[in-house]
């Protein structure tokens, strides 16, 4: 295990303090990063996990990577943000093994740590906060480039707070292996169908990504996760839509759509069939929440 976290890599793409208020508003946001947060006023709310977040000064927050994510800031919020890629060696993300928690309280060296980074990297903020305006290959490259312009000492310190404030979130439990590093490919594959959901996604073309047959692939995605394929897709299907009719005002129709149900009919008897209560009805008791 510690042999396999010694590969860990973090490659800082942004980092600033923002001035938020109700334009913080942004659904249906899955990056190929991870993103961090230190709250300092204010309040807003992050929807990810099956979990709503409600983001308050002196706590500092973590949206793993290829995480389906709502913002919301009602009113207004100040926060320090971070954004970076994380990697292990053969593909593998730290994420695949489990052991995190995503809100923390901060401590006495939290704030230090993300204003050393702003001040290690200055002109590295987001200029625009909507994800669709920085959440793209050439500007992603742009922001991976930058890291050239580091001293060594520079990139050494910033890869140094990287690495202690992900370490926040590790909980004090052992981290177990939740897949084999031999079947790395399955973990591009999990980000492949978080990204996809609204799209058909077929085994044959899940198998081909991994250079499988599809009866390996199934039966190795099964030894791996204790699920077979279709049945993780259709789980993952029914937590985004959960999410969506808690988040969103899309009718049931626009729902069924983003999660990959040809029709309404077909989308509420699976809900149904997952949760034991239709899409409207579980719309309807969670309204408040």
């Amino acid at each position: 295990m510690i042999e396999i976290l010694q590969s860990l890599r973090l490659t800082l793409l942004n980092t600033g303090y923002a001035k938020l208020g109700t334009s913080w508003n942004f659904d249906n946001v899955i990056s190929p990063f991870t993103r961090m947060y230190y709250i300092t006023k204010g309040s807003a709310k992050v929807y990810h996990n099956d979990s709503v977040y409600i983001l308050k000064p002196g706590y500092i927050y973590l949206i793993p990577s290829f995480t389906y994510a709502r913002y919301l800031c009602e009113d207004y919020h100040e926060q320090f943000y971070i954004s970076f890629l994380e990697e292990i060696n053969n593909g593998l993300s730290v994420y695949n093994f489990k052991g995190f928690e995503y809100e923390v309280k901060a401590d006495e060296k939290c704030l230090y740590y993300f204003e050393r980074l702003v001040h290690l990297n200055a002109h590295r903020e987001i200029k625009n906060s909507d994800p669709k305006t920085y959440d793209n290959r050439p500007t992603l490259l742009d922001f991976i480039k930058q890291n050239e312009n580091l001293t060594t000492k520079e990139f050494i310190e910033t890869q140094g707070i990287l690495t202690i404030l992900l370490s926040k979130f590790i909980t004090n439990n052992k981290l177990q292996k939740e897949v084999n590093s031999s079947n790395s490919n399955l973990n591009q594959i999990l980000n492949y169908i978080n990204k996809n959901l609204h799209l058909p996604i077929t085994i044959e073309e899940l198998a081909s990504k991994c250079h499988y047959s599809p009866d390996y692939f199934s039966k190795l995605f099964l030894q791996t996760y204790g699920l077979r394929p279709n049945k993780y897709i259709q789980s993952k299907r029914i937590e985004r839509a959960q999410l969506l009719l808690l988040t969103t005002n899309d009718s049931l129709e626009e729902v069924a759509q983003k999660v990959g149900f040809e029709n309404v009919s077909y989308f509420s008897r699976s809900f149904k069939k997952h949760t034991e209560k239709t899409p409207a009805s579980f719309r309807k008791e969670q309204v408040n929440i």
